[in-house]
């Protein structure tokens, strides 16, 4: 993009559907409590399963945002997308028309898509035969259909993709789709990401990896990044999905600018399939590709969301990366993994993790890290243990790491004015 005039990008919507609050008001009230959304899986019976406990999404009703046909016809991934896609455009005051269609896209990936229609459509494929496999198996699974149904369902006619880096999704879901706006290809995006996994052989799968908690005698201080004794992440569900906008077109309209959307990095460990690189090569470029885009110094973010899953490897391995890009700033800035109270929402995780650093730059509060009780040499950060923190923010970083080494990284900076 070097030669071109690139717009500015503001943050005017925020959606919810997370495991502690349904819309943004809810989940940061339960960020603010400490809450843990974490509890004994409800979805199926995890008896016989290593963990046994996640972070599930108990009181989403997907009729209060789509019609009953339009139900049977999605997975349950679809339904927090849209549902989640829905609470933007109304937080924004945003509505699409035909006057303005083509020029609103949407971007929303998933690190799994449809993992509880595939399962249940084995199931009816092994029972009761190939006949019986819906006609709607095949787009009800696809990860694309997240961005597919919203604009079908809402009428966004402008550019509409898809992003599938696992865990890294929601995070380059909105980098991507900042930089159609920056190209001037777009008006506004609805861009995230969405996550419904909590199926016995998602669950299976990365129990047989040893990569998820196993503190089922104590669900709510399962997930507890940085934390000496943390054993795992913890999955959950959801999805966030932002509005972003064109600034000049945010203002003209008189819409309420959460932040401005001013860095996006990205790079690849080239290392392995799951483990981040030990040397932390690769979160370390990201965060600094976006601090580079962004024009910003390290000493001027304020907040660090961190990707924080609660294992082993990623908590070490992130905070060697930040002490690395922050210097001497990286004892002093605050860093917290909300992932303590949501669990993990894999491909949802960058959208939800970014509205929660949206939020801390609009409330002047910084969520915590819970479950913090027992200090590892290795992680020796400020992690904001157990409460939350008054202080006023003005940028915040959010990192987003997933299998296969992708790494994606997004700076917030409050707007004033200019």
């Amino acid at each position: 993009m070097q030669g071109m005039e690139l717009k500015r990008v503001a943050i005017t919507g925020l959606g919810l559907v997370s495991p502690i609050g349904i819309g943004k008001d809810r989940f940061w009230d339960g960020l603010m409590a400490g809450r843990s959304g974490v509890d004994r899986i409800t979805r199926f019976d995890a008896a016989a399963f290593d963990s046994k406990i996640a972070a599930e999404v108990r009181d989403f009703d997907p009729a209060d945002y789509m019609d009953k046909k339009e139900i049977r016809r999605n997975d349950r991934f679809v339904h927090f997308a849209f549902g989640a896609g829905r609470m933007a455009l109304e937080d924004a005051g945003f509505a699409i028309t035909p006057q303005n269609a083509t020029q609103v896209g949407v971007l929303i990936g998933s690190g799994i898509g449809g993992a509880t229609t595939w399962e249940e459509q084995h199931r009816t494929l092994i029972e009761r035969g190939p006949d019986r496999v819906s006609p709607f198996f095949i787009p009800m699974i696809i990860i694309n259909m997240a961005s597919g149904i919203i604009s079908i369902l809402l009428g966004a006619k402008g550019p509409n993709s898809s992003v599938v880096t696992a865990c890294a999704t929601g995070g380059n879901a909105i980098g991507d789709a900042g930089r159609i706006i920056q190209r001037g290809e777009a008006l506004a995006m609805l861009a995230g990401g969405s996550e419904a996994a909590i199926t016995p052989l998602s669950i299976a799968g990365f129990c047989s990896m040893k990569a998820m908690s196993t503190r089922n005698d104590e669900p709510k201080k399962a997930s507890r990044p940085f934390d000496a004794k943390r054993d795992g992440f913890v999955m959950g569900e959801g999805a966030g999905i932002v509005l972003l906008e064109e600034l000049e077109h945010a203002k003209r309209r008189e819409a309420h600018i959460y932040a401005e959307l001013v860095g996006y990095g990205m790079s690849g460990d080239a290392y392995h399939i799951t483990q981040p690189d030990p040397e932390a090569d690769g979160a370390s470029r990201s965060m600094r590709n976006a601090l580079h885009d962004a024009k910003m110094k390290p000493s001027e973010i304020e907040y660090i969301n961190a990707h924080g899953t609660s294992t082993p490897y990623n908590d070490r391995t992130e905070t060697l990366a930040i002490k690395r890009v922050f210097g001497e700033h990286a004892h002093t800035v605050a860093v917290s993994s909300t992932k303590s109270m949501t669990g993990h929402l894999l491909g949802a995780a960058g959208g939800v993790e970014l509205i929660a650093c949206v939020l801390a730059i609009e409330e002047g509060a910084i969520p915590p890290t819970i479950n913090y009780e027992f200090p590892d040499p290795d992680c020796d950060l400020d992690y904001v243990p157990n409460t939350v923190r008054k202080a006023p923010v003005r940028a915040a970083m959010s990192n987003a790491f997933g299998f296969g080494g992708h790494n994606a990284t997004l700076i917030a900076r409050r707007y004033d004015g200019h």
